[in-house]
C-alpha cells in the first residue's frame, strides 16, 4: 500500500477523526470498549458473517450501550422493513449497508426519522467513483472498504491513494484491514472529506472479540 501522501498537520481534538468499531457481539467486550468511548459501535445483522451480532446478542445489551456511543447496524442487501424493525427493536442510532443497496434504499432510510446512513463501497485499483453519484445526497456517509471476498471483515487494505479521484461530496469513513501500524500514515491522509476510520479484524483475538488494549493503543496514537 502506497502512502505517499502530502502531509498535513496533526488532527487536533475538535478535528479528530470519529472512530467506529465494528463487529461487536459478546456482552463484556462491549462494556469493556465502551470505556475507551469510540463515537460509534457497530453489530453484523448478516447472518452469514462469523461475527453475526443477533445470535448471541440481546436487545437489552445493545440498547443499554450508553447514548455517547452511537450504535451501527451492519446490513447487507436486506429488505427496507426487515432493517427497519431491527433499528427499532435495538434503538440503533445508525445503519451501514454493505451490499449492492439502490440510491432508493438509501434515501428512504436517511427519510426515517433521525437515522444517520452509511453506504459501503468495496475499493480495488480499478473502482470507477462515478458509480457513486447516483448515491450522492441519497445517505449521510460512504465507507471505502477493501474489495475481497466476504462482505467487509477481509483484513487487508486497499491502496489509499486512489481516493485522490473520489471527487463527491458526501464525507466518508476509511476501512479495510486498517491496523495499528497504520496511525501514523492516517494521520498524514490530506483528504478533506475523510471523517472517521472504521476498524475491525486486525483488533480482534478472535472473530468478534476485540483486543481492548490494541484499541487503545489506536486510539492514543490518532488522537495524540
Amino acid at each position: 500500500m502506497s502512502t505517499a501522501h502530502s502531509a498535513m498537520p496533526n488532527l487536533s481534538k475538535q478535528e479528530a477523526l470519529l472512530l467506529k468499531v465494528c463487529g461487536m457481539r459478546e456482552t463484556d467486550n462491549i462494556q469493556d470498549l465502551v470505556q475507551l468511548q469510540p463515537e460509534w459501535m457497530g453489530f453484523i445483522f448478516f447472518p452469514k458473517s462469523v461475527r453475526y451480532a443477533e445470535e448471541v446478542l440481546t436487545t437489552e445489551t445493545i440498547k443499554n450501550i450508553p447514548a455517547t456511543v452511537k450504535k451501527v447496524g451492519v446490513f447487507v442487501n436486506e429488505q427496507y422493513e426487515i432493517i427497519l424493525e431491527k433499528v427499532n427493536s435495538y434503538s440503533l442510532d445508525a445503519v451501514q449497508l454493505h451490499g449492492e443497496e439502490s440510491p432508493a434504499l438509501c434515501r428512504k432510510l436517511s427519510s426515517a426519522g433521525n437515522l444517520t446512513v452509511i453506504k459501503a463501497f468495496s475499493v480495488d485499483d480499478a473502482f470507477d467513483f462515478k458509480k457513486l453519484s447516483p448515491y450522492e445526497e441519497t445517505c449521510h456517509y460512504y465507507l471505502f472498504d477493501t474489495k475481497g471476498k466476504q462482505y467487509g471483515g477481509n483484513g487487508t487494505t486497499f491502496n489509499w491513494d486512489i481516493l485522490a479521484n473520489y471527487t463527491g461530496q458526501t464525507p466518508f469513513f476509511l476501512s479495510g484491514g486498517l491496523d495499528l501500524e497504520h496511525a501514523a500514515a492516517i494521520k498524514n491522509l490530506n483528504l478533506p472529506l475523510l471523517k472517521g476510520l472504521d476498524i475491525n479484524s486486525c483488533f480482534e483475538l478472535r472473530p468478534g472479540l476485540k483486543d481492548i488494549n490494541k484499541v487503545k493503543s489506536f486510539i492514543e496514537k490518532i488522537r495524540s
